[in-house]
């Protein structure tokens, strides 16, 4: 297992590990049964800390922050010779966690995306992991939360018997929902991304050839331009601009103390 610690990329501070370790961690917070919050952040989940400080704080408090993109992969090896040979990929996470939990009899609980995901997601991993234990499935409420009932989620997530939070609303509105949460809940929360779509079926990932030299970005932009086109275009540039930035010393890219008071609002 590969665990380096935290290393500060644009002053977001990702942890350079591996499968292995990520994974190991959230599960010894289910047994342990603690809170601990996790993402996978590429560079669009970077750049939403560069250019928001409080979102950059939030982050910044994560317990585990993994290296999703190869470029974020890249800029780890580039900037703190983390010497990492492979991305911790969020989809790919998920699965590695999902079958130990399958394995160990813990179970999970699904929040976000749409009740007609859900559907699909479902029959999926069970045919993935026949021994996964699904605790409970709540779809976004594609607003934000109300007056209590960030409490009456967690209620609900608790009452399901669940050890684990899957949390898939999208950059950054789960990484928010999974900062907020984390001290309602005694149990690890991964914010997962896209994963639900891919394990469901409804997104397709690239060839391993695109993954492995970073240009997955390329293929979703194909398979969602209209969605997608200002993420990539605008901030894929900036990224490699403030990279170069950090690595030659013209920006010292500061990163944000752990932020530790709850937002007032969020979405669920």
């Amino acid at each position: 297992m590969t665990a380096q610690g935290k290393r500060n990329v644009l002053g977001v501070l990702v942890d350079a590990t591996d499968y292995a370790s990520a994974t190991e961690q959230v599960v010894a917070a289910a047994w342990e049964r603690r809170p601990l919050a996790l993402t996978a952040l590429a560079v669009h989940g970077v750049m939403t800390g560069v250019l928001d400080p409080a979102h950059n704080a939030r982050l910044n408090s994560f317990d585990v922050v993994t290296p999703d993109g190869q470029p974020v992969r890249w800029a780890l090896n580039l900037l703190h010779r983390a010497n990492l040979s492979d991305r911790v990929y969020g989809p790919l996470l998920t699965l590695h966690v999902l079958r130990r939990f399958a394995e160990e009899g813990l179970p999970v609980y699904l929040y976000g995306s749409t009740e007609a995901t859900l559907s699909r997601l479902i029959p999926e991993l069970g045919r993935k992991f026949p021994a996964l234990k699904i605790a409970g499935v709540e779809p976004s409420k594609f607003r934000q939360v109300q007056p209590g009932e960030d409490v009456e989620i967690a209620n609900r997530i608790r009452a399901s018997g669940a050890r684990l939070v899957l949390v898939g609303l999208g950059c950054p509105r789960q990484e928010v929902f999974t900062y907020a949460m984390r001290p309602l809940l005694d149990m690890p929360m991964m914010a997962v991304g896209a994963a639900f779509d891919y394990h469901a079926g409804l997104l397709k990932n690239p060839p391993p050839w695109m993954q492995k030299v970073g240009l997955e970005w390329f293929w979703r932009l194909g398979l969602e331009p209209k969605r997608l086109w200002r993420r990539y275009v605008i901030l894929n540039p900036a990224y490699l601009g403030r990279l170069a930035a950090q690595k030659t010393g013209l920006w010292k890219a500061p990163a944000p103390a752990p932020a530790t008071e709850r937002p007032r609002t969020f979405a669920v």
